[in-house]
């Protein structure tokens, strides 16, 4: 049986039976035609059917974040005040905002327009790896290059579907062609109740030629933000959506929902009315082969449910990504991942004839997501940390492998007194929001935590999170924790560039005192002399790449790194910061600025023109005037202080000199 929601009905069958959930087709929803719509059709049910047997489990599950993901535009949907609401920060003209019924409505410039003298270029490149990166534009899915010009006409489009609900919404418009979406100008902060450029809300290149994003989602959003999409294109490979002629996008949920994780369901909906089948599987405990419980599967294949999102991806070859655009992509939970997809994994195919090929076409494939040594440094990519990690790749013992599971729960577990948003925010177990998480397997150094840690027990640096996940992630305007395990390492903060866990909450400490303090504790080689006699987290704010940059911007807004290593000097580096070439860098300075003393209510725009910026500047460096008072005298100079408490300004100048300028876009 073929069912379509969201009307439902809840039909109670004879006694004894087992209740289930018949969904009355409905027309509205199959004749809208400005959008993707959501269908089920041939072995989906849809997460209404699991509702009536699995109570507890969908209510966790409609409760989070996964959930929300894709969301039909309606006034329980949207959080952007959208009545007669002027956007200024938009790239090009102003966008104006306005209800209309229960309808959104904007006005905004043309993005698929020329404009008065505008060119148009396109990013060729496989379509895989943009489904994998985020918001690169590339392959099918590939992104319009237009020049902005005052000059492109204005549109007024209706506001249909959004991306997002816990830290931005994205939102798409209907192009009044089939259902190819286009997405507005600006993003909208949640958390910040604001509206930005949409290109501000990534790590992205400053002075770029702007992307249209027409067609971004039917070709790419799709993959991981809905549950069995189907692009639907009649493109040939290598083509974009905006050139078809028929886009016919269809889910069979919007978000990701049960069968996502579980898999296809009709077959267990229909086994699972029989009463007595149920309570003998129950009663038994023996697992039911008609649906996928990934907690049952092996730590490889548990794990590869949360990676066919997760992680950094490509199709093997055209053919593959012709028929994902034209059906869906055909993995399944329970199936072996690598079999349809190839997994990046620069330390060990790198030298792949795949890889080759990608690279090839996409030089940025891996250097937009992976550290020079091969950590994945992106958010929402935590499958490529967790298949480098030791705890999964080198231990031979199912029970005691790591997997996604050992940390997190796709349903809040019963018992679990913590209120369900608390869960939802980052869906971990009960407990595994410290030690407890690496003590299942670590027993021994849990039972002497101190003699391992040199730290006191309930001090930040006990945490076995900080120092062997530190927040070296970037993505969504914010850090997020490795999910890579490994040790604090001078060698490799040498080589890669990216901040060992130690400097990251001693953000005063030069590498050098890392070094030696690793030395005597660990025995780690001690670096060469000749080390920089200045804080490593300001050698990266002031010589760093943009990410780099961002991630310590980010840690001056940390709590126990604020605490470790006192705030007031922070003031003239983050001052310095609040004028970045990177919109995502200054928008991360300002929020950790307004984290410090008497700067709570600090008033700045990171979006505002320069001179409004530089003159924020001035009034941190105002109030550092009065503050450096309380800085231990004589001033540090790997604080770049003078002994007299103020700005070792040569010093500073000569380092920003040797900035890394490359353009940078992190592939979030």
């Amino acid at each position: 049986m073929k069912f379509v929601f969201p009307g439902l009905v809840v039909l109670s069958l004879v006694a004894g039976a087992a209740p289930f959930v018949l969904l009355e087709p409905q027309p509205a929803e199959r004749q809208v035609t400005n959008r993707p719509n959501q269908v089920v059709e041939a072995d989906f049910t849809s997460s209404n059917s699991c509702r009536a047997c699995h109570p507890a489990q969908y209510a966790t599950w409609h409760a989070s974040y996964h959930r929300t993901m894709t969301q039909v535009a309606s006034p329980e949907t949207v959080v952007a005040d959208f009545d007669n609401v002027t956007v200024v920060h938009v790239h090009g003209r102003p966008m104006t905002l306005e209800r209309r019924g229960r309808d959104f409505w904007a006005t905004f410039d043309d993005p698929d327009s020329l404009g008065s003298g505008g060119t148009i270029a396109t990013r060729s490149g496989a379509g895989g790896a943009d489904r994998a990166g985020g918001d690169a534009g590339v392959g099918p899915g590939s992104s319009l290059g237009v020049n902005t010009t005052p000059a492109r006409p204005r549109i007024t489009r209706q506001v249909v579907m959004i991306t997002g609900s816990h830290h931005q919404q994205i939102y798409w418009y209907a192009t009044g062609r089939n259902r190819l979406l286009g997405q507005l100008p600006a993003a909208y902060l949640v958390a910040e109740k604001r509206w930005i450029p949409r290109r501000s809300a990534v790590l992205h290149p400053p002075g770029e030629t702007l992307f249209s994003e027409t067609g971004h989602w039917n070709s790419t959003c799709i993959a991981c933000h809905t549950t069995n999409g189907r692009p639907e294109f009649d493109t040939p490979f290598g083509s974009r959506p905006i050139d078809t002629q028929v886009v016919d996008t269809r889910v069979t949920e919007f978000g990701i929902a049960c069968e996502a994780c579980h898999g296809p369901s009709t077959g267990h909906a229909a086994a699972n009315r029989s009463p007595l089948r149920r309570y003998t599987s129950h009663l038994t405990g023996r697992g039911d082969p008609t649906t996928v419980l990934p907690t049952r599967l092996d730590p490889q294949r548990s794990s590869q449910v949360c990676g066919q999102c997760h992680g950094v991806w490509e199709f093997y070859d055209a053919a593959g990504e012709r028929h994902a655009n034209s059906a869906g992509l055909p993995y399944r939970p329970g199936d072996e991942l690598s079999k349809t997809r190839f997994v990046a994994q620069p330390t060990r195919n790198l030298d792949a004839p795949t890889m080759r090929g990608l690279l090839e076409v996409d030089p940025g494939f891996v250097n937009d997501s992976f550290w020079p040594d091969g950590m994945v440094r992106v958010s929402g990519r935590e499958y490529n940390g967790l298949i480098e990690s030791p705890c999964y790749k080198d231990a031979h013992d199912p029970q005691r492998t790591m997997s996604c599971f050992s940390c997190h729960a796709l349903h809040q577990p019963a018992g679990d007194s913590r209120p369900v948003k608390e869960w939802a925010n980052d869906q971990l177990g009960r407990g595994m929001d410290g030690n407890k998480a690496c003590a299942q397997c670590h027993e021994k150094l849990a039972g002497g935590l101190t003699a391992h840690t040199k730290h006191q027990a309930d001090s930040e640096g006990s945490s076995c999170y900080n120092c062997h996940m530190p927040f070296t992630s970037y993505g969504l305007l914010k850090t997020i924790r490795s999910h890579q395990i490994s040790s604090p390492s001078v060698a490799s903060a040498r080589a890669t560039g990216r901040p060992t866990a130690c400097n990251l909450c001693h953000l005063d400490k030069t590498l050098a005192w890392t070094g030696e303090y690793l030395s005597q504790w660990y025995g780690q080689e001690k670096p060469p002399a000749g080390e920089p006699d200045v804080s490593s987290a300001l050698l990266l704010a002031l010589t760093g790449d943009a990410g780099q940059r961002a991630i310590v911007a980010q840690a001056m807004g940390w709590k126990p790194a604020q605490q470790a290593s006192g705030t007031d000097w922070m003031l003239p580096h983050l001052a310095q910061l609040l004028d970045d070439p990177y919109d995502a860098v200054r928008f991360i300075a300002g929020r950790s600025l307004r984290t410090l003393p008497e700067f709570g209510s600090f008033e700045y725009d990171f979006a505002a023109a320069a001179d409004r910026r530089r003159d924020a500047q001035r009034r941190v460096m105002t109030a550092f005037a009065r503050v450096r008072g309380r800085l231990p005298r004589p001033g540090d100079p790997r604080l770049l202080l003078t002994p007299e408490g103020d700005v070792d300004v040569p010093g500073t100048l000569a380092l920003l000199k040797l900035r890394n300028n490359r353009n940078m876009l992190l592939r979030e």
